[in-house]
């Protein structure tokens, strides 16, 4: 076999591998997915056998590789793999089950962790409240995933939009809650998720002032949720203690740099870098280069910010204290239009 291409095949075969959980074995995988005896698998994957073409586009399809990465090895081009809005009526449901499937990936690796440069509360948290989840989710359907069945309804108490995908939800908490995470916050967090509640009051979407107060009351007791779990250093259930298998929480408060919502999975040896696009959709690039550069601004951005999780108790309540203020600032404005 010509030498560059073997070398290709062996970081074809090294891709695949960093795409499958630890516990996984390569060559069954690969011997199932090409129905190919364990022999033929062994020899493909040492690069004593090519793979055919229609061999390498089982492989891509089934384990989401681009070959892009492969053939580009000197070039200034970064190769990101990700979906987009397909404009259908499940296509909520979709994405809630690439999300799960995504954590799932993460949370199987032993050696795992996750960076979140936050410029909009990570959705994660708002799944923590079950009123404040539907009310995310029907504001991501009817004007982000534009869904004809919503083009005329209105977000009232009369229909439960978070019972639908509880269960999907629960699990991506569950999950979510194990993997160990650090995210680099500043005040302007919470403005995206007071700024959609306001809005849909202001153009009637929130038709009862009982309701638009409600959400604001949820976004109160999420933030008395996270700034516990700061406090502990610890990840947990909504109104519940860590457990055991609880990830660690670092959260990082930097007064100087708006996030862009940049998301960095770290899984073994590899690195993966989430790009934010279209407000729910994430690209995502395990382009090496490309992620040390991420991941060493990320930790230049963390060791400019101050740790308020575990530590730093003052600085811990003041941030807490400034974003109950906005939500209480919103209140107030409701109130007195009302």
């Amino acid at each position: 076999m010509q030498e560059p291409l073997a070398n290709a095949q062996s970081q074809f075969f090294s891709a695949i591998k960093g795409s499958i959980p630890p516990y996984a074995s390569l060559v069954d995988e690969i011997s199932e997915v090409l129905n190919l005896s364990m022999d033929s698998a062994y020899r493909r994957i040492r690069g004593e056998k090519l793979l055919d073409f229609d061999e390498i586009l089982t492989l891509c399809q089934k384990f989401n590789i681009s070959l892009d990465k492969f053939f580009s090895q000197d070039s200034k081009s970064i190769v990101f793999q990700g979906t987009v809005n397909t404009y259908q009526e499940d296509a909520f449901k979709i994405w809630m089950e690439d999300v799960l499937a995504q954590l799932n990936l993460v949370n199987s690796f032993s050696k795992r962790h996750v960076f979140f440069l936050v410029k909009d509360m990570p959705p994660f948290h708002h799944y923590y409240h079950p009123l404040l989840a539907g009310f995310k989710f029907f504001f991501w359907m009817k004007s982000i995933l534009y869904y004809e069945s919503l083009k005329n309804e209105k977000f009232t108490l009369d229909k439960n939009y978070f019972a639908p995908y509880q269960e999907i939800t629960n699990k991506i908490i569950k999950v979510y809650n194990k993997v160990p995470t650090s995210e680099i916050w500043n005040e302007e967090g919470l403005t995206t998720t007071l700024r959609q509640i306001e809005v849909y009051h202001e153009m009637g979407l929130i038709p009862e002032p009982n309701v638009t107060l409600k959400l604001y009351q949820c976004v109160l007791e999420v933030i008395d949720h996270l700034e516990k779990m700061a406090e502990l250093g610890k990840k947990c259930a909504f109104g519940q203690p860590p457990t055991e298998d609880s990830g660690d929480y670092q959260l990082y408060l930097n007064e100087i740099v708006l996030g862009d919502n940049t998301f960095m999975a770290e899984i073994g040896d590899t690195k993966i870098t989430y790009l934010n696009h279209s407000v729910l959709y994430f690209v995502g690039t395990q382009d090496q280069k490309f992620n040390e550069a991420i991941f060493k601004n990320l930790d230049n951005l963390m060791k400019k910010s101050t740790l308020i999780s575990g530590t730093g108790e003052k600085e811990r309540k003041q941030f807490f204290n400034k974003l109950r203020k906005k939500v209480h600032s919103k209140i107030a404005l409701l109130e007195d239009r009302d």
